[in-house]
């Protein structure tokens, strides 16, 4: 049996760590879906330390997920600086060969139980249109579309999203 361990990403040690497993990630799921330049530009804009300290300096929570003591997967959400009512669930990967175990939950569950702690009531992501496994993978979660949007990221790129949402509490 995999022993699984949350915890919080806050030392350089674990951003390193996933920086490195976000490249893996994106780089055997993302083509297809985007460009490789864009994968690239994405995981520079991301993925970067200073990136991460940064984020966290600003309230966004990382945490790591490890199954028997190496990376697994990990999720980072924070505050929507304009609605304190609302947590967004900025990233939730879990590498290919940890699917299908439960780990997506255990990091979403650990999101919602921060969004409840901070007062939030609705945790809301953006996820890409044409990333069809990720799309059901959230309703299976819960998340529910809740429109459609698109947004120049620079470099000459854009998102093509869908903003979907879900209740924090439990159930929901």
């Amino acid at each position: 049996m995999t022993d699984i361990v949350l915890r919080p990403a806050d030392d350089d040690a674990a951003l390193t760590a996933i920086a490195a497993l976000a490249r893996r990630i994106w780089r055997e799921h993302y083509p297809g879906i985007i460009s490789h330049a864009q994968i690239d530009y994405m995981l520079t804009q991301g993925y970067a330390l200073p990136v991460m300290r940064r984020e966290i300096e600003d309230g966004v929570r990382y945490v790591l997920a490890e199954a028997d003591g190496d990376p697994a997967g990990f999720a980072a959400h924070g505050p929507d600086a304009g609605d304190e009512d609302t947590l967004w669930l900025h990233k939730l990967y879990v590498a290919g060969e940890h699917r299908g175990r439960g780990l997506a939950r255990r990091l979403l569950d650990d999101a919602l139980a921060h969004a409840r702690a901070r007062g939030a009531d609705r945790v809301r992501l953006r996820v890409n249109r044409h990333n069809r496994v990720a799309v059901e993978a959230y309703r299976r979660l819960g998340f529910r579309i809740e429109s459609t949007d698109i947004k120049d990221i620079g470099g000459g790129f854009v998102m093509d999203d869908y903003l979907m949402g879900r209740a924090a509490a439990q159930g929901g």
